[in-house]
């Protein structure tokens, strides 16, 4: 009951004697006994007030949306729009309904879910993904309506209907990094659910995600129980992979891996690497599982990239040639070759000035001396192409549309057919982010390594392709003025090989003469 404190009145009362007193006595009672029959009014506008504050709490949240939307909606929008609606009808809705989730919002291809357990919520993504699959078996894979999915328990805010906070937007990341078909859970997801479904797990690492100010460890949903489709590859070819990180001196973790038998061969880190989806996409598996025929391989994810942790601070030909000394020590390795490949070059041949009695040998596919803005033959309209296209990255690089990332495919890959072009350009969004993709290309455009190929004594072996469009051949020969080195140019036009490129077998054949001898 709410009183009203009244000073005046109460003096009035005192001064008007017993009279006034018994009747202001008679009327608060009536005023008391009318309060107690209704409602409170200053109670229900508390209790109102209390509803429409932002209220916070623990939830699981499933974030969605469809891979490729904007191209299939650019190709059939009526049709399109007519088959995702169908399928939320008749899969979507259902399941979010019979595990207990709310649907929060939906943007168009994409839906946003809150769910009380995190069982629920893991049991009806897998219960969707399992279904579309079912769904779009007889569907051409262009045509294909897929779903990413990501899954995070947080502590969120519930404000006017609609969800918000550190808990929802790690879902939301997560779902951007995930396959197609596929579902990326957070550690904490992982943590409730062990042990309570029958599911396999594939750790993804600690990964750096877009406006997440921590690192979160990622694992993504194994429907095949195989480990994914990279370890099924590499069981294939009696081959096996394991996954280790270190540390460099700046706190940057990096993730390395061995495969292979026979003697020792290191690949410096270059752009666009993932140790687990090099395997699984058609684009550098021909390279490493042929590589790991005859060597132990042992490569690492860059810095920014891949596995290891995607936001790092110096981005540097100096910081990379520490990061190779760290994996190296690490794997415990103390005389070895070196593959360098594109960048990766310019890291070995850093790397070998630097620590001339651990290299034995310079394998340097691709590469160049002198990155492209610090090239003398550059013109004005060079010059701001250059610009432009590191500005498209910073827009264009993370989107579905892979309209942009073709234009760069096109040009290292000019010959690859349209699987290994689309590979490429999924290769690219799940290897970097679109800020670091426009930072490694602005630092190595800045590459000038001249000065120290005089100084490289190690054995050498320098190859380039002949028609290669993204790096002229005649930069290659460039590096080929390190002392003693052979050069041999291999037939082809792509500045990444493909497996059916010409060179290949030429490739393979050096190697092996040039490292073992024979």
């Amino acid at each position: 009951m709410i009183r009203a404190k009244r000073p005046n009145k109460q003096r009035d009362f005192a001064a008007g004697g017993d009279h006034e007193a018994t009747e202001s006595a008679a009327g608060i009672a009536r005023f008391n006994a009318k309060a107690q029959d209704r409602p409170a009014h200053g109670s229900s506008i508390l209790a109102r007030a209390r509803e429409q504050q932002p209220m916070r709490h623990l939830a699981a949240i499933l974030a969605a949306d469809v891979a490729g939307y904007s191209r299939l909606m650019g190709d059939d929008e009526e049709g399109t729009l007519a088959k995702l609606k169908k399928h939320r009808r008749e899969l979507g809705d259902p399941k979010i309904k019979e595990r207990r989730g709310h649907i929060i919002k939906t943007t168009g291809d994409g839906m946003l879910v809150e769910f009380a357990s995190a069982v629920d919520a893991v049991q009806c993504a897998v219960e969707i993904q399992r279904g579309m699959a079912e769904r779009n078996a007889d569907v051409p894979p262009e045509n294909r309506i897929e779903f990413r999915i990501g899954i995070n328990v947080g502590d969120i805010i519930r404000d006017a209907g609609d969800i918000f906070g550190n808990g929802v937007n790690v879902a939301a990341r997560l779902e951007a990094i995930a396959d197609r078909g596929g579902i990326c859970i957070s550690r904490q997801v992982l943590d409730q659910i062990e042990d309570k479904l029958e599911l396999s797990f594939r750790e993804l690492g600690r990964q750096n995600l877009k406006n997440i100010s921590k690192p979160i460890e990622v694992y993504a949903i194994d429907f095949d129980g195989h480990g994914g489709p990279a370890r099924s590859i590499l069981a294939s070819a009696s081959l096996e992979q394991e996954i280790k990180y270190c540390q460099t001196s700046d706190g940057v973790r990096l993730a390395y891996a061995k495969v292979g038998a026979g003697p020792p061969l290191v690949r410096p880190a270059h752009w666009l690497g993932h140790l687990e989806y090099d395997f699984e996409l058609p684009i550098f598996r021909h390279l490493l599982l042929g590589l790991a025929r005859d060597f132990t391989l042992t490569r690492y994810d860059a810095r920014g990239n891949g596995l290891s942790d995607w936001d790092v601070g110096e981005l540097s030909l100096d910081a990379w040639v520490s990061d190779l000394e760290t994996v190296v020590d690490a794997a415990g390795l103390e005389r070895f070759p070196l593959l360098g490949m594109s960048q990766g070059c310019a890291v070995a041949i850093a790397f070998a000035v630097r620590h001339p009695q651990r290299v034995s040998h310079l394998v340097l596919y691709g590469g160049f001396a002198v990155g492209r803005f610090k090239r003398p033959s550059n013109t004005d309209a060079d010059r701001e192409r250059f610009a432009a296209m590191a500005t498209l990255m910073k827009l264009g690089w993370g989107r579905d549309d892979p309209t942009f990332r073709q234009i760069f495919t096109s040009q290292l890959l000019p010959t690859a057919t349209r699987q290994q072009a689309d590979a490429f350009n999924e290769l690219q969004r799940k290897t970097a982010s679109p800020e670091c993709a426009a930072r490694y290309y602005e630092t190595v455009g800045n590459f000038d390594i001249r000065p120290l190929l005089p100084r490289v004594g190690t054995p050498t072996l320098v190859m380039h392709v002949r028609d290669d469009a993204m790096v002229p051949i005649q930069l290659g020969r460039e590096l080929a003025g390190i002392p003693g080195a052979r050069f041999v140019a291999l037939p082809g036009q792509n500045h990444i090989f493909l497996d059916h490129d010409p060179g290949v077998p030429k490739f393979f054949e050096e190697v092996r003469r040039f490292l073992k001898g024979s």
